[in-house]
C-alpha cells in the first residue's frame, strides 16, 4: 500500500516488559506519538502489550494481533505502527495478516527513517538516509524472496520453479543493495575527507571546536542560534536536525586588553533511546565532528521528568562512537521549573562544572563561557 500522509490513520502499539513502571510507560507511547506527529499522521487509539517474550513470528502474538486488526477495521486506520525494533520476518507475517484489511505495518526505526527522509536537505544527509534505509529495509528481501517465490510457483513448473524463481530474485536485489550500499559509502568518503580536510585548517590556525550533543529536542539547535547569531532552524519537533551546523563565537579572555579567543560551535543530530547501532553507523560521518571536537557540550532538558535516563542515553551513544573528550553537562529550561525544582536539580547534580541555564530566556551564557576556556 503506497502511503498517503494526508490519509494515515495510525494505530500504536508498544510492547514493554512485564516490569515496567507506569510513568515509563507513558513517556514512551507519547514519545512515539511524537514522533508520528513529527512525521504527520493522525493517532486514531494506542495500545500497549506487557510480554516479556516477543512471538517468534509476529512479536506482538497472533491473538493480540487479532484484537488490533478487529480495532483497526473498526476506526478505519490504515497503518500499524510498532514501537520496538522487529525482525523482517515479524515485519512480513504482520503485513501478510494484516493485508486483508488494506493496512501495513512499521516498527519504530521505520518512522525514525521517514522522519529523516523528510528532514533531509543537504545531499550528504540524503545520503545517510538512504543509508540507514538500506541496511534497515535490506534484510527484508527475506520477505520479498518468500512472496516472490510464491508468485513464482503461479507460473508453474511446482515448488522447484517456485523455489528457484524467489531465490534469484532475491539475490538480485542483494546484490543491487550491497552495490548501493558500496557507491554511498564511497560519497560519503568524499564528504568525510573533506570535513577531516576543514579540521585541520581550524587547528592550523588555533582555531578550537566545541561540539553540541544531548537527546532529541532539549533546545542544541537553539542553543547554538543563540551564541552564534546563525539563524539556523530550530524546531520543537523531534530530529529537527539531522546534520552539522557550525557557528562562531568570539569569546572574552580580558576584558580590559579585549584578549579573547574565537571558537567554533557544531551542532548535530539529537539522540533518542534504543536508536540501533547500525542506524547511528549510517551518520557517523556527520557525528565525526562530535567525535573529533575538542570539548563537548552536553544540553539536557532539565524539565524531563526522565532526565536522569536521557543522561544515560546519551552518554552510552557518545561512549559507542567514541566520543571521549571532556563534557560539560548544561541543564537547559530552567525557566520552566520552580523554585523546588531547581533545588532538586542542584542536589541530584551537584558537580559544580555543571550549569543551569535558559536558553530561552539567555541565562547562563556567560558561565557556559567561561567554563569552555577553562576546559579547554
Amino acid at each position: 500500500m503506497e502511503e498517503n500522509k494526508q490519509a494515515l490513520r495510525v494505530f500504536l502499539v508498544d510492547i514493554v516488559n512485564k516490569d515496567i513502571t507506569p510513568e515509563l510507560l507513558e513517556d514512551r507511547m507519547n514519545e512515539l506519538e511524537s514522533l508520528l506527529t513529527t512525521y504527520g499522521g493522525l493517532v486514531v487509539l494506542k495500545k500497549f502489550q506487557k510480554k516479556d517474550q516477543p512471538d517468534y513470528h509476529t512479536y506482538i502474538g497472533k491473538g493480540k494481533l487479532e484484537e488490533i486488526m478487529a480495532d483497526m477495521m473498526r476506526l478505519d486506520s490504515n497503518l500499524l505502527i510498532i514501537g520496538n525494533v522487529l525482525k523482517p520476518s515479524q515485519i512480513y507475517h504482520i503485513n501478510e495478516l494484516l493485508r486483508p484489511i488494506g493496512a501495513t505495518v512499521r516498527d519504530r526505526v521505520d518512522l525514525i527513517l521517514k522522519i529523516f527522509d523528510k528532514h533531509a536537505t543537504s545531499m550528504e544527509s540524503r545520503l545517510q538516509v538512504e543509508l540507514a534505509a538500506i541496511r534497515h529495509m535490506g534484510p527484508r528481501i527475506f520477505g520479498m524472496g518468500m512472496e516472490l517465490s510464491k508468485q513464482g510457483g503461479n507460473a508453474g513448473g511446482g515448488k522447484w520453479a517456485m523455489r528457484g524463481i524467489g531465490e534469484t530474485n532475491t539475490e538480485i536485489m542483494k546484490r543491487h543493495l550491497k552495490y548501493k550500499v558500496l557507491k554511498i559509502e564511497k560519497e560519503l568518503k568524499e564528504y568525510e575527507q573533506m570535513r577531516k580536510l576543514h579540521r585541520e585548517s581550524r587547528i592550523r590556525k588555533g582555531m578550537p571546536t566545541v561540539g553540541i550533543v544531548g537527546y532529541t529536542n532539549t533546545g542544541k539547535s537553539s542553543l547554538l542560534n543563540a551564541m552564534t547569531k546563525k539563524g539556523i532552524l530550530a524546531e520543537n519537533k523531534l530530529f529537527a536536525t539531522l546534520w552539522t551546523h557550525v557557528g562562531k563565537v568570539y569569546i572574552m579572555k580580558n576584558p580590559e586588553t579585549g584578549e579573547g579567543k574565537e571558537i567554533l560551535l557544531n551542532d548535530t543530530i539529537g539522540f533518542i533511546r534504543d536508536l540501533p547501532p547500525k542506524l547511528i553507523k549510517s551518520f557517523s560521518s556527520t557525528l565525526e565532528d562530535s567525535i573529533e571536537s575538542d570539548l563537548l557540550l552536553h544540553v539536557i532538558d532539565a524539565s524531563d521528568p526522565f532526565v536522569d535516563e536521557r543522561i544515560s542515553i546519551v552518554n552510552h551513544i557518545l561512549d559507542e562512537i567514541g566520543a571521549k573528550q571532556k563534557r560539560i553537562m548544561l541543564f537547559n529550561k530552567i525557566d520552566l521549573l520552580n523554585k523546588n525544582q531547581l533545588t532538586e536539580i542542584k542536589k541530584h547534580f551537584p558537580d559544580k562544572k555543571n550549569i543551569r541555564i535558559s536558553v530561552k530566556d539567555a541565562i547562563g551564557f556567560e558561565e557556559i563561557k567561561k567554563s569552555i576556556i577553562n576546559n579547554l
